[in-house]
């Protein structure tokens, strides 16, 4: 018969750092290239052999393990209250061409190791716990990125991946059976808030404010909001000799004072977390010796509230005009993508920040100014965040690297937030 722990020994609880350390190099494996960083894209053979290492590890911790439709490996430990939903914790473990290997995977290996231990010391929770490794998190060739969380939130159905392929024509349909999935049946996969009481996800900061305040634990309050926008600039096409500079209409200078414009009021805002990029732009007839006749390009701006997103793009209109009324060019503004922030639930914020102090470890809320699959699970359940230092506030590339010291601390405030929350919830 299983021993039942008392409150005060469940407290004393840590994480093994050691295992941990050793899940993490083991994982890494898969998709290591020659660089140092990571190619383990979702559905290519290191990510299938990723997910089998994965699937490997649940069962042999005598997990109830499945794939559901759209690939996501779910991993289940039972609770003494069967009727009360599963408190969910997770992340993925695809990677970005040439990306480190904590990116998401770190929040997978230590959920895995929250599960281990809680095994180990015969630890009953009343609630289901499920651990979560959701499917093409990451941009990829397929262009569906957080592809898995939007399947389990009904964002994403099977008509918007009918005829979906890859740039070397790999229907989406094919790579998601090859990782176990359905895809005539991807919208089984939805769960619902009656199956899921919590969601909790661990993941590197991806930058350097939790670095610089050399503060180890990052309680996210809200994910970011993400509004992008087509900008065309029109001029005139002349003769970049014989025209005189009075009588230029020079797309191309248009829009960089109109891209300078940008940075300059996202610079100018009071929240540092309200940021603007653009990343992309194409000119015509983009000849040397002509003087552009258009510029086109891809403005994103992000937030962490609403009204912060607003105001930028307010302020930045405003700077638009001035541009237009000083030049004859004329501009055109297409918007693509107005997702609205996601905020963290309170209540998790507030249990997070409570066990934080308890086991003595500094702790910072911060906004998180990257999407993540918890913005949307956000949607159907109470959803939370915590964030492990990033050295040098890297990510994405092969000098992605976290401090075992900081993952431990991490790992310990999800654990003992976990265990509070099963003892909290009553659904």
């Amino acid at each position: 018969m299983k021993a039942v722990f008392s409150l005060q020994t469940e407290n004393m609880l840590r994480i093994n750092a050691a295992r941990l350390e050793a899940n993490i190099q083991a994982l890494a494996v898969f998709g290591q290239n020659d660089r140092g960083g990571m190619d383990r894209t979702t559905f290519t053979p290191p990510e299938l052999e990723a997910r089998d290492w994965l699937k490997e590890r649940l069962k042999e911790q005598s997990f109830d393990v499945r794939v559901d439709q759209a690939a996501n490996i779910w991993g289940k430990r039972a609770g003494t209250v069967p009727s009360l939903p599963s408190v969910a914790f997770g992340s993925h473990i695809d990677t970005v061409p040439n990306g480190g290997k904590y990116d998401g995977a770190l929040g997978v290996l230590i959920a895995l190791e929250v599960m281990t231990l809680l095994n180990e010391h015969n630890v009953q929770t009343r609630h289901p716990l499920e651990l979560v490794s959701f499917s093409a998190e990451e941009p990829n060739p397929f262009g569906l990125s957080t592809f898995g969380s939007r399947v389990v939130t009904g964002k994403l159905k099977k008509e918007h991946i009918d005829g979906v392929a890859n740039p070397q024509s790999r229907l989406l349909t094919e790579a998601l059976r090859s990782a176990g999935g359905d895809p005539e049946r991807i919208e089984d996969a939805v769960r619902s808030v009656e199956q899921l009481g919590a969601y909790l996800e661990v993941h590197i900061e991806q930058g350097k404010r939790l670095l610089e305040r050399n503060i180890p634990v990052g309680i996210v309050t809200a994910i970011t909001g993400i509004y992008r926008e087509e900008v065309v600039v029109c001029g005139e096409a002349n003769h970049a000799g014989t025209t005189v500079m009075e009588d230029r209409n020079d797309a191309l200078t248009a829009a960089s004072e109109i891209i300078l414009a940008l940075e300059d009021v996202c610079r100018n805002h009071p929240a540092n977390e309200s940021v603007g990029t653009v990343g992309r732009i194409n000119v015509k007839p983009n000849a040397a010796n002509i003087i552009p006749e258009e510029a086109a390009f891809i403005v994103e701006i992000r937030g962490k509230s609403r009204e912060e997103i607003l105001e930028v793009i307010a302020e930045w209109e405003r700077r638009i005009g001035d541009v237009e009324r000083r030049r004859t060019a004329k501009v055109t503004r297409k918007v693509l993508l107005d997702q609205d922030p996601a905020p963290m639930d309170d209540l998790i914020v507030q249990v997070s920040q409570e066990q934080s102090g308890v086991l003595g470890y500094p702790w910072y809320k911060l906004g998180s100014m990257a999407g993540h699959d918890a913005a949307h699970m956000a949607s159907i359940t109470r959803s939370g965040m915590l964030f492990v230092p990033s050295g040098g506030g890297k990510s994405h590339c092969p000098e992605e690297f976290s401090r075992m010291d900081d993952i431990e601390k991490v790992s310990n405030v999800l654990l003992h937030t976990i265990l509070e929350l099963d003892r909290r919830l009553d659904r």
